[in-house]
């Protein structure tokens, strides 16, 4: 009789445990101590977090703060609120997703995140969930992942997963493309004076070609008039839309802002928009995704067919030249994109990547501190925009 009331007993105090509201589960918790010291800062927050109901916090470790704090460019965070408000509402998905809900195919979810100076995509900026391994596995702006150290928290508005690493939010395209090191399209976006316009779009894809497409075709870049050029650009630009890997499907004709359509192609695993392959996918930015491609696309060679075994160049007569054109005065990252792109991209992603050999070899990344203090320096800059 002793021992079933202990249970009952037992039961109950799981019961309560179970549905503590958000304070006091997160307080609970050792490893959160510095989460919820930074949302006690924002009480409007703070209060929306606690009436909501069906949300998943990802609730970074005390460590994964500390080694954002600790890193130079973090330190700038404490004169930056609306940067740090931006970024805990990232954490917070909208739908309860428990860790048994996550697989190996990548889901992307929409966060709380909806400031316009920091995110411009309908319903929500987005993080991409996937399971790794043994491992659930979030991915945010410049394919920083954040692992989950313990999962299914329950509180009485959802649920919380611990994670070893604050999300980066997603840049604007134009950061972004520096970022990964994706020099040449950064610089021919701004030779064109296409960055504003393409960087203020809402729900966009674009299919960004990567240094060494664009040094492929180096011997033609030369002859281009700036009103050609902005129309290649545009030409991997879809406005109005936000296709990430998932939503690609084969035989998909979608039309850019050039106003020619692009025809996408799934063959032997790999993904194609025309003849170019897709070799990084799912770089999340601000107004939509990003998708590395190995070519230039032209606009006026679109019947070229995909092929998986050599990259087609779809300007006829263009040969390769010894430096990368567009690049002058762009910056140089010094770190790696995610990882790489087979490392850093989700398992799905990365099938589509491991096809090419040198993909990601030319991609810089962020590591965990460094970038997400880099948004927070990077916000403080969009938001004076």
């Amino acid at each position: 009789m002793q021992f079933k009331l202990l249970s009952i007993v037992a039961l109950a105090a799981t019961a309560s445990a179970q549905t503590m509201n958000l304070t006091a589960t997160l307080m609970n918790n050792s490893m959160l101590s510095q989460l919820t010291s930074y949302v006690s800062l924002f009480p409007s927050v703070l209060s929306s977090l606690e009436s909501a109901t069906n949300i998943t916090i990802l609730a970074p470790s005390n460590a994964a703060f500390s080694a954002l704090m600790n890193s130079t460019a973090g330190m700038t965070l404490v004169n930056n609120t609306a940067a740090i408000q931006a970024i805990l509402t990232y954490h917070v998905l909208n739908g309860t997703y428990y860790a048994s809900n996550v697989t190996s195919n990548a889901t992307f979810i929409p966060t709380m995140l909806s400031n316009p100076a920091y995110a411009n995509v309908t319903g929500g900026q987005r993080v991409e969930a996937i399971m790794e391994g043994m491992n659930v596995t979030f991915f945010s702006g410049l394919l920083q992942n954040a692992s989950v150290m313990q999962a299914n928290i329950n509180f009485t508005g959802g649920v919380i997963h611990v994670i070893d690493t604050v999300l980066t939010i997603p840049q604007t395209i134009a950061a972004t493309a520096e970022a990964a090191g994706l020099s040449a399209a950064a610089g021919a976006l701004t030779q064109t004076n296409l960055v504003d316009a393409v960087d203020n779009l809402m729900d966009v894809t674009v299919f960004v070609p990567n240094n060494a497409a664009f040094q492929a075709i180096g011997s033609a870049v030369g002859n281009l008039t700036m009103a050609q050029l902005s129309s290649i650009l545009e030409y991997h630009v879809i406005n109005g839309t936000v296709a990430y890997s998932t939503d690609l499907m084969s035989g998909m004709m979608v039309p850019t802002m050039n106003g020619n359509n692009v025809t996408i192609t799934i063959m032997n695993g790999s993904v194609f928009v025309d003849s170019a392959m897709v070799v990084i996918p799912d770089v999340l930015v601000a107004n939509g995704v990003v998708h590395v491609i190995d070519a230039v696309l032209n606009p006026n060679a679109t019947t070229l067919t995909a092929n998986p075994t050599t990259t087609m160049v779809a300007f006829a007569g263009a040969t390769s030249v010894s430096s990368v054109p567009f690049t002058s005065g762009i910056p140089t990252p010094t770190s790696m994109l995610g990882g790489g792109a087979a490392a850093g991209a989700s398992s799905a992603s990365a099938a589509m990547a491991a096809s090419s050999s040198s993909a990601g070899a030319w991609a810089p990344r962020m590591t965990g501190a460094i970038g997400a203090a880099a948004l927070f320096a990077a916000g403080g800059a969009y938001m004076n925009v």
